[in-house]
């Protein structure tokens, strides 16, 4: 079998042509100079990169590393372990043949020129503002507990007072009290920065570093020792001037100097707050000490009314019970709100004298406040009717305290584990899942989370999760210990033979001993080992783990699986995503009952043996960028498929429209085809099934691009599009045109594009032959309204673009229209243009009337560029009865111009801008050296003096060179104001 790779690799370079297999031959010392200079080059300029980055960060601490950025230096990170990797095996003669090798080093040079030629421009800035002072937290009701919020204000505005300890019960309102008094400390502006980090029960500095340093914008270099990255997060503190640092839920002492906090004090005006269950350690850390008691009687009602709904308010057989039920909540806030949560709707007062016996009862049990706060929670959970919902819920400790699970993550959790019962279509089932997420949040047991940035998600509250690991850890049935930064498996004795559900998730277990694994563990059905740099498993692990279901391996630095794994019969679900040393897996044919397969993110280059023969396959990820080739009539055997993916990069993994055609089931797919006449089969397939596709993302042709919307086309280097495009019954999202030259328009009188009527997203880029992008022959009697929702327009690198939109008669000889469809371009908000050559004006006046949505412009390097904001033509000017013409863009925050060295006004000489929400104006000299005038505005209400005045918020960035060379003749007194709303820019 060694001697296999070689052999595979000469047979392939045969296929290359002779000269090219001659040229590698004779000329491999040549390649492999240039592959190393090549790598050194990109080693460099990542280095360089990263170093800019670095000192962008830190000062100031306000700036956050552009998404591009971050993207590229984590590729080419790859890309450099991948050239290292090529560089072992043309030294250790991978091939046979020389000019194999010459072929190998060749392509990996190719790949890296590409990074290197895509780098980040470092003049333009590699990080960009992030908030200055924080963002506000959302936050739950505050009832009461005003007393104790004045007085923790009052020390934090004491100059005297430089450490604040807020101790209490769990559940009793700590963590809501600090989130309002951090969001009233952003809105006052007391501070500089105001910093909040969850400490949690298990405690570890590393963490507590990266987390403060996360959340100042900035981070902790992981190689560095503990001395040293305490004194990189005492510079970060600092630097970051007057400020406010709340460690919430701190469980045990922390050492501010270990960690890198600067002691506050009155001289460096910054503060400490924690919140805390214990008072010895407020004391120990030197705190001012505030208790947060229980609500009052009065307080705990008002609470519990506002949660349980009105129709129980009026109710005067329900009001002296549920007055009896809220004192056994015992002012807890979190109680009160879970209980209430639970009871809301319930009108029957048996009902409610059941409640109350059951809470009774309960409290009488246990001692200990803390064990009277877990019983109260209890009682909703016990209420959750059916016994898969709470199932769902002790889910979710599985992983570690303080998490923010996506819900989409949780909901495909849910579904591997067959909590949710099988139904016609997947989408029924995630329906299914966000029902039972919001009986959760509903009943107050899970907290929703919708953060500005990424997808939503839900958090346990730390006494919740507490709750359900007392449940989980009953009759020793689940072993929970994730996030602990544990270093190896558990002992023997902590795996019980009763053990079902095991979550190890988030620890740093890099070698499983033969030593620790357990003997037998006959019902275990679930193994999660995600995010932990594993490497190697033992092939003895598996054997005794008959009943497992559900195997979780993502993100660990597994290089291949144990033969073992072949024995699990009952295996439904294995998760290798994120497992980027993955290369090889063992025989997959045994595992009869696998229905989920993911293996995004590996480095596997076929597809496993023996999946042809997995028929209860519903979900199949195959996203590994080395994969190779798609196997031929791997697909059709595995009709059950609702969710399919694969890599879009590799040219060879396309699908030929017959292997999807017998896929009935398919929901999810993620693929590429060869051309259009591919894509239109599996379209027209899709159409007689009368099934359509709930997500997808597909790809026509060679190239791949766009911002991944859960509806997207991409079509790229497709250069000979033999018939019309079948866009239905495909609702698109998202449309990308890559470097398909035939294209005049893309959209004409035929064109179906016209009809997409979902299109938020389109990109044009590198299309030599396009002349506009809509091309009508009558506007006025066109039914069709193209783009009507279209939110965001890119153009680039478009040499023969002209005009947005022209009549299909004028095409070539630059005539436009005065009329467009009313609805076309009616939703746009963003338009990006680059590199069109052609094109004198930007926007001609009589398409205003459709972008009064627009919100942001942003064009550069169009060399032909006259103005932005065309003249009205003859026939409209002639409908106004004043010489003022006025450039109506009501929603306008942005006008960005760079490299533009013909232009010479943003809108004409007789114009005027209607822009109230304008906020900047970016001029880059000496690129825009011709335009020597800004318009003059006039307010959205009234007339008021069009030349001396400013929208409210604008402001203008460009050189000094630029701003002194404005000309002010006409109007004279704009320039006094619009002065103070000038700022320099650097390049």
């Amino acid at each position: 079998m060694e001697y296999v790779e070689p052999v595979v690799g000469i047979a392939n370079c045969l296929g290359t042509s002779v000269c090219k297999y001659l040229q590698y031959h004779r000329k491999m010392n040549d390649y492999v100079r240039n592959f190393k200079r090549m790598r050194d080059e990109l080693n460099c300029k990542m280095e360089d990169i990263e170093l800019q980055l670095k000192a962008e960060l830190l000062c100031p601490l306000w700036k956050i590393p552009k998404k591009g950025v971050e993207n590229w230096l984590k590729d080419v990170k790859e890309m450099i372990r991948e050239a290292q990797v090529v560089e072992n095996e043309v030294r250790n003669g991978r091939y046979l043949c020389r000019a194999c090798n010459g072929k190998l080093v060749d392509e990996k040079t190719r790949e890296m020129k590409g990074f290197l030629d895509k780098a980040p421009n470092a003049s333009e800035g590699l990080a960009m503002d992030g908030p200055s002072a924080g963002l506000p937290l959302p936050t739950s009701e505050l009832v009461g507990e005003e007393t104790v919020r004045n007085e923790i204000w009052a020390c934090l505005m004491q100059e005297e007072v430089s450490n604040i300890g807020v101790w209490g019960m769990g559940g009793v309102g700590k963590t809501t009290i600090m989130k309002h008094i951090h969001n009233d400390l952003l809105e006052q502006q007391r501070f500089e920065r105001v910093i909040w980090v969850t400490i949690s029960k298990e405690f570890n500095i590393v963490k507590l570093q990266n987390d403060i340093a996360s959340a100042l914008n900035g981070k902790m270099p992981e190689e560095a020792n503990k001395v040293r990255r305490a004194a990189i997060l005492s510079q970060m503190l600092k630097r970051a001037g007057k400020h406010v640092l709340i460690l919430d839920d701190v469980w045990d002492k922390v050492s501010l100097e270990e960690v890198g906090i600067p002691e506050p004090s009155g001289s460096n005006c910054c503060k400490l707050v924690l919140t805390t269950r214990s008072e010895h350690v407020c004391k120990y850390m030197g705190c001012k000490v505030i208790k947060v008691k229980p609500l009052l009687e009065e307080e705990a009602l008002i609470l519990f009314l506002n949660k349980v709904g009105p129709n129980i308010v009026q109710s005067p057989s329900i009001m002296p019970i549920l007055k009896l039920v809220v004192k056994e909540c015992a002012g807890l806030p979190l109680t009160i709100v879970v209980v209430a949560g639970t009871m809301k709707g319930e009108d029957n007062p048996l009902i409610w004298k059941n409640a109350l016996r059951e809470l009774k009862e309960r409290i009488g049990k246990v001692e200990g406040v803390e064990a009277e706060v877990i019983e109260r929670l209890k009682f909703s959970f016990d209420h959750l009717k059916n016994e898969k919902v709470k199932y769902c819920f002790l889910h979710c400790a599985l992983y570690p305290e303080d998490f923010e699970i996506e819900k989409d993550e949780l909901i495909e959790c849910w579904i591997d584990e067959g909590f949710i019962d099988e139904m016609g279509t997947r989408q029924e089932m995630k329906d299914k899942g966000h029902v039972i997420l919001k009986k959760l949040e509903h009943n107050c047991l899970l907290e929703n989370i919708n953060p500005k940035f990424g997808p939503p998600g839900v958090k346990m509250h730390d006494a919740v999760r507490d709750m359900a690991l007392s449940i989980a850890r009953m009759n020793h049935r689940y072993l929970i210990q994730a996030g602990l930064q544990l270093e190896e498996l558990p002992k023997k004795e902590q795996w019980s033979p009763d053990i079902e559900k095991v979550s190890l998730m988030f620890n740093s277990i890099s070698e499983i001993s033969i030593d620790v694994l357990p003997t037998k563990c006959k019902l275990l059905t679930t193994l999660v080992l995600q995010e932990n740099p594993i490497k190697k498993i033992p092939n003895s692990f598996f054997t005794n783990m008959p009943c497992l279901s559900v195997l979780n391996l993502s993100s660990t630095k597994i290089e291949r699986l144990p033969n073992s794994i072949s024995e699990l019969n009952n295996l439904t679900t294995l998760l290798l995503q994120g497992c980027y040393e993955l290369r090889d897996l063992p025989c997959l044919s045994m595992l009869q009952q696998l229905k989920k397969l993911n293996l995004c993110g590996t480095k596997m280059e076929e597809v496993p043996e023996g999946m042809d023969m997995l028929i209860n396959l519903r979900y199949i990820d195959l996203g590994g960028r080395s994969l190779k080739e798609i196997t031929a009539g791997l697909f059709p055997k595995l009709v059950h498929l609702q969710h399919l993916s694969f890599y879009l990069y590799n040219e060879k993994t396309s699908l030929k429209a017959e292997e999807m055609e017998p896929l009935k089931k398919l929901e999810c797919f993620t693929g590429r085809f060869e051309d259009i006449n591919e894509f239109n089969k599996f379209i027209s397939s899709m159409q007689q099934s009368k099934k359509n596709l709930i997500k997808y993302y597909l790809q026509v042709g060679s190239h791949d691009g766009g911002c991944g919307r859960d509806k997207t086309v991409t079509i790229g280097g497709v250069h000979n599009w033999e018939g019309e495009l079948i866009m239905h019954p495909i609702e698109i999202q998202e449309l990308n045109i890559i470097e398909c030259d035939y294209l005049r328009s893309l959209v004409d009188d035929n064109s179906s594009f016209k009809n997409a009527i979902d299109l938020r997203v389109c990109m044009i880029e590198n299309c030599k032959g396009i002349e506009c992008v809509v091309s009508l022959s009558s506007f006025a009697s066109s039914s069709a309204h193209p783009f009507q929702s279209l939110e965001l327009l890119s153009l680039q690198v478009l040499p023969k673009l002209s005009a947005l939109i022209m009549k299909e008669a004028g095409i070539g000889s630059g005539a436009t229209s005065t009329l467009a469809p009313s609805a076309t371009f009616s939703h746009l908000k963003k338009f990006y243009v680059h590199s069109c050559s052609s094109m004198k004006t930007l926007l001609p006046h009589w398409l205003l009337p459709n972008l009064q949505n627009l919100e942001e412009i942003v064009v550069d390097h169009c060399e032909e560029l006259v103005e932005i904001l065309g003249a009205a033509t003859s026939e409209v000017e002639e409908k106004w009865s004043d010489a003022l013409i006025k450039f109506h863009l009501p929603k306008l925050r942005k006008l960005t111009l760079w490299e533009l060295p013909n232009l010479k006004s943003i809108c004409s000489q007789s114009g005027a801008m209607v822009c109230d929400s304008l906020q900047l104006i970016d001029v880059i000299h000496p690129d825009c050296y011709k335009l020597t005038r800004i318009p003059p505005f006039v307010p959205l209400v009234g007339n008021g003096q069009p030349f001396a005045y400013a929208p409210p918020s604008l402001t203008i960035r460009s050189t000094t060179e630029w701003w002194e060379s404005l000309e002010w003749d006409d109007h004279p007194n704009f320039k006094n104001v619009l002065q103070p709303l000038w700022k320099h820019w650097k390049p």
